[in-house]
């Protein structure tokens, strides 16, 4: 069995309307000033949340910059805005890349390391702020996860920062937050958190204490991500979607994901694809790949999505495969490249750029080749 360190948030609350109880606990830790990182259409919804902190004498800012997935350059332009406030605390409030930015804001606040020396996983000497997550989309994890993703401009790649210090101290998942999400980014959000599941249940580092979170959350987001996307206002649905992801994103740090993902950077540093319509444009392609040398593991997958088992476990895996392709289907996200618009003349290049991450395809069942890659393109396409 696998060595295994998981690092928890040190406070996790979920449930309906939860973000009520967070500025009890902010104004217990006796910050002078506070940071929140957010995006523009949550700041009514924050309103009271922010008034309650100034009213408690705690002088707040509210950053709002991060509008698409970041880079290096747009973090260390949010830097430039935020140090001389320099806050105790650093709230992230919205989608994966508010979170993920919020992380490395409050790592990087009195830190003489540079952004680019702590690029890779372990490099992350400390952090001194105070760090609060508090997820708006039901998909990347990245509240419970020590990830943070950057695209550096020099070369236009994504590059992860891994490291302990990027687990936040507290974590509130409200999945009342999520009611105001569009079916399109429900759908990829929904699926990108599927995934960090099935790729954490099926990589080659699996491991059994993370197989109850992988498989559980599997099993709650796709008996529920349907509904969530058809009526964004069922609010259990939201709920079982949103724990889901809490599971999936408790599985990347110990085991993390695999070729999905490796393989799904290229459309987002390339063609600005959203994180989680990549996965979902790949998962049941590199599927098919990954299966024939785990058919086992794929067929626990399928029984964990809702199908029942067949004869054998190959056969088994194959229901699986169809079940995910039925979810994309039913949640109206494209299923093929072309769809969205990226040309045959780039898979080349893709694979090429997908080879180099090599921290993601180390963990995938089946070793993946320059030429798998170009092959699993060429079937998504």
């Amino acid at each position: 069995m696998q060595g295994l360190t998981i690092y928890f948030p040190g406070k996790l609350v979920f449930g309906k309307n939860c973000l009520a109880d967070l500025p009890g606990d902010i104004i217990r830790l006796q910050p002078a000033k506070v940071l929140v990182i957010t995006i523009r259409p949550l700041l009514n919804a924050l309103a009271g949340f922010t008034a309650q902190l100034i009213a408690a004498g705690i002088e707040v800012k509210t950053n709002t910059s991060i509008t698409r997935e970041p880079s290096f350059n747009d973090f260390k332009a949010l830097m430039e805005d935020v140090s001389l406030f320099n806050p105790g605390v650093v709230v992230g409030i919205g989608g994966g890349s508010v979170l993920d930015v919020a992380k490395l804001v409050a790592a990087q606040l009195e830190n003489d390391q540079l952004l680019e020396e702590i690029v890779g996983i372990g490099f992350l000497r400390s952090r001194k702020k105070k760090l609060i997550c508090v997820p708006a989309t039901s998909g990347t994890g990245s509240e419970a996860s020590p990830n943070a993703i950057l695209v550096d401009d020099t070369d236009n790649q994504k590059k992860g920062i891994i490291s302990p210090f990027l687990v936040p101290d507290m974590v509130y998942v409200d999945p009342m937050l999520t009611l105001s999400v569009p079916p399109d980014v429900t759908a990829a959000t929904g699926l990108d958190a599927l995934t960090h599941c099935l790729e954490a249940y099926t990589n080659k580092f699996a491991h059994p204490f993370i197989d109850l979170y992988a498989f559980e959350g599997m099993r709650l987001i796709a008996r529920n991500l349907v509904k969530a996307v058809t009526d964004g206002t069922d609010e259990e649905a939201r709920a079982q979607v949103a724990m889901g992801s809490l599971l999936g994103g408790i599985c990347l740090g110990p085991v993390n994901t695999a070729a999905v993902h490796a393989l799904s950077y290229p459309l987002g540093s390339g063609f600005h694809l959203a994180h989680g319509l990549s996965n979902a444009l790949l998962l049941p392609y590199v599927m098919e790949f990954n299966a024939p040398s785990s058919s086992k593991r794929y067929a626990q997958v399928a029984i964990a999505l809702g199908c029942e088992p067949a004869g054998t476990d190959d056969e088994t895996a194959l229901r699986g495969i169809r079940k995910v392709r039925e979810l994309v289907r039913s949640c109206g996200i494209p299923s093929t490249l072309r769809e969205v618009g990226i040309p045959e003349s780039a898979i080349p290049a893709m694979a090429n750029d997908a080879l180099k991450i090599t921290r993601l395809l180390k963990n995938n069942p089946r070793e993946v080749t320059l030429e798998d890659a170009v092959a699993i393109y060429k079937a998504a396409y």
